[in-house]
């Protein structure tokens, strides 16, 4: 037997699991479980790509400035205090990595994203999991899971995957009376589908204890290239930026999130088609007797009444080559999350949910 072990706790993660996107026998299937954005990237970012196919022979920019400088262009932040990653997942790690090991704890909300718990338990730490209160973020529960031993905070505003949101009083409250020790970070991954909504920049920039991440998966269409990024105080940046390895974005990677993140015009587009259709689903979906809570990200929690109601409804779809997200491993046995497609994929997910409850033309 091998002497050859990984660090204590590594083996105890249990693989993330993406979502979906074949089954077998079926043909045309309509992918519904990944949360990507159905319209996909702006022409100005294939665009961008396809250029960038001249540069491939190149290293890529070590500090990420173009991209920054846009970023900060478009969302009104500070670029110096800008960090980016592959995806918001790599910022999650370099925060766990940095900042949490062995002894310490790492709080998140009992249908927090998964990858908060993986990457505390990848560095020795411990991951404490807090209620939530209907689904929402309960910011009492958090502060009163802080310990002496916490040393960071994950709260997804809008969450996933229930797609529910606190409101900045209650996020800024959170953040003032955490520990002194404790970081908290807010995972902005479906901010820019919430209008006006600036993620907890501002907060960021008012306080010493904040970090946000942010990332071009969902509505800019660029997940199949895994570009995200984080803003924080100047102390966390320094930090995170001595661990980003130097070239871990490619050019054409760069590149192509920077004419994404300009083309202001299409992310409008794609926020207020996301806004309409997502009003429509929830609507069809209640009138077949399966309800939601109000989401404000680019899904919807749909809420069945037991695990077995949803893992046949689940099946169903799937024989209809509709593919949406089984959420269990969220703590949501009886809930399905369905991701907004266009306005053809929603009639299509509906129309198959009606069939199953028994209320289908």
């Amino acid at each position: 037997m091998t002497k050859i072990t990984p660090q204590p706790g590594i083996m105890d993660i249990e693989l993330y699991q993406g979502g979906a996107s074949h089954v077998a026998g079926v043909s045309n299937v309509v992918k519904l479980s990944s949360n990507e954005n159905p319209f996909g990237p702006s022409e100005a970012a294939k665009e961008a790509f396809r250029k960038a196919a001249y540069d491939l022979h190149r290293y890529p920019s070590t500090d990420h400035r173009a991209l920054r400088e846009a970023i900060g262009e478009v969302h009104g932040v500070d670029p110096a205090r800008v960090v980016c990653g592959v995806g918001s997942d790599e910022i999650i790690a370099f925060l766990c990595q940095a900042y949490a090991g062995p002894g310490d704890e790492v709080i998140h909300t009992e249908h927090g994203f998964a990858m908060y718990k993986i990457s505390a338990m990848a560095n020795g730490a411990t991951p404490v999991e807090v209620p939530e209160r209907e689904r929402v973020t309960d910011v009492d529960a958090i502060l009163a899971a802080c310990t002496e031993n916490t040393k960071l905070v994950f709260i997804a505003n809008p969450n996933n995957p229930t797609g529910t949101m606190i409101g900045d009083g209650e996020v800024a409250r959170l953040a003032e009376n955490l520990p002194d020790h404790v970081l908290l970070v807010l995972d902005g991954a479906y901010a820019e589908y919430v209008e006006g909504y600036d993620g907890g920049a501002g907060l960021v920039d008012s306080r010493e204890n904040v970090v946000m991440t942010r990332t071009f998966s969902k509505l800019y269409g660029l997940g199949g290239l895994r570009v995200g990024w984080g803003y924080g105080p100047q102390h966390v940046v320094d930090v995170l930026n001595r661990m980003r390895g130097p070239f871990n974005l490619s050019q054409a990677a760069l590149v192509t999130a920077e004419a994404a993140v300009r083309d202001e015009a299409w992310a409008t587009k794609c926020r207020e088609d996301n806004t309409r259709l997502r009003a429509w689903l929830a609507e069809a979906l209640a009138e077949h007797g399966v309800p939601s809570d109000t989401s404000t990200a680019n899904f919807i929690l749909a809420r069945f009444a037991s695990r077995a109601e949803a893992e046949g409804c689940d099946a169903h779809l799937k024989s209809e080559g509709l593919i949406v997200r089984p959420v269990a491993g969220y703590n949501l046995p009886h809930c399905l999350r369905i991701t907004v497609g266009d306005e053809a994929s929603c009639r299509r997910v509906a129309h198959a949910v009606g069939q199953f409850m028994g209320n289908g033309a």
